[in-house]
């Protein structure tokens, strides 16, 4: 039976497994977040993960009976084995894989351990599923739902419709959405300026109705909520929640679902479901690849490229329906 330290169930305690580490060994994990997050700007849910996998992979270790520098290929295996017992997906151990190289990597040049042994480390090959999106007329649909709801002028309801309307024009990153400030938005232009992964900033261009939305929220919505929950004024961001403070993703994950909820036979889905829509309409539209890649803010041109096996899917989908020897 697989240590309870290493298996999948124990991954909400993984803070209690940190804090049962010897002290040099959480002293190495805060050394690892700290990389992450300062020095790499990592967002807060990739240095969660990465060190939530560090603390599981030196836990495995420690009750083991080994030292940090005694971690090597077969003890990494080892883990992964482990975790496959506890039956941690493909996906999920891929992930995991990378998350132990990255640690391996720090630690090698940090004088940590002797040798790089994540290198070595081969991964299984992630199953990538379709992603989940909303027909172009569904979308159109959702945004009616949400220009309805903001019909009554009430500020929390004109703050929604704006954030679902710039979600979808954008397909920007729920984090990116939240992070956003005031002075972000270039009406002038049409364009929004937002703060990636990594720290990398980009410009995305939003259309009309989006433009008509944050207006609305911006002259009409946001003073009534910074009057009713009592603010001064001074919080820069530029949604915020009912208390005056910037908004959190759950709030707008919770707007998105609430929204595409309101369309019958719409597939259920949350901020991420719009930015996929948002691809793969741009890709339908006849938009090149690398543009696409360049407005979502992804890395490798591989990751906008699984857009493509979804409007292919589509156009499948409609070939059997509609040729006579389909």
């Amino acid at each position: 039976m697989p240590s309870p330290r290493s298996g999948r169930a124990r991954r909400p305690d993984l803070r209690a497994l940190r804090a049962s580490l010897p002290e040099p060994v959480q002293a190495v994990v805060a050394g690892y977040e700290r990389h992450l997050g300062f020095e790499r700007g990592l967002s807060t849910h990739t240095v969660r993960a990465y060190v939530g996998d560090a603390v599981s992979l030196l836990g495995f270790v420690v009750d083991g009976g080994a030292e940090v520098a005694e971690l090597d290929l077969a003890r990494l295996r080892a883990w992964l084995a482990a975790q496959q017992s506890a039956g941690a997906s493909r996906t999920t151990l891929a992930r995991r894989v990378a998350s132990a190289r990255t640690f391996t990597s720090w630690a090698l040049r940090t004088g940590l351990i002797p040798r790089d042994p994540g290198g070595r480390l081969s991964a299984p090959r992630a199953h990538r599923p379709l992603p989940g999106v909303l027909r172009v007329a569904q979308a159109e649909d959702v945004m009616q739902a949400s220009a309805a709801g903001a019909a009554q002028r009430d500020p929390v309801a004109l703050r929604d419709r704006a954030m679902v309307e710039l979600l979808y024009a954008t397909g920007i990153r729920v984090s990116e959405l939240c992070g956003l400030d005031v002075g972000g938005a270039d009406f002038s232009r049409r364009v929004v300026t937002v703060l990636g992964k990594g720290g990398k900033e980009r410009v995305v261009p939003f259309g009309v109705p989006a433009a008509e939305a944050l207006t609305d929220w911006i002259e009409e919505g946001r003073p009534k909520i910074v009057a009713e929950s009592g603010g001064d004024g001074t919080e820069s961001a530029l949604f915020l929640g009912v208390r005056g403070k910037r908004v959190d993703p759950r709030t707008v994950r919770r707007v998105v679902h609430d929204a595409v909820s309101a369309v019958p036979g719409a597939a259920d889905m949350g901020p991420h479901g719009l930015r996929h829509s948002a691809a793969t309409h741009l890709l339908e539209g006849g938009a090149d690849l690398r543009s696409v890649q360049e407005l979502l803010g992804h890395a490798t041109l591989a990751t906008t490229q699984l857009y493509t096996h979804v409007t292919v899917d589509r156009l499948k989908a409609i070939h059997d329906r509609a040729h006579p020897r389909a």
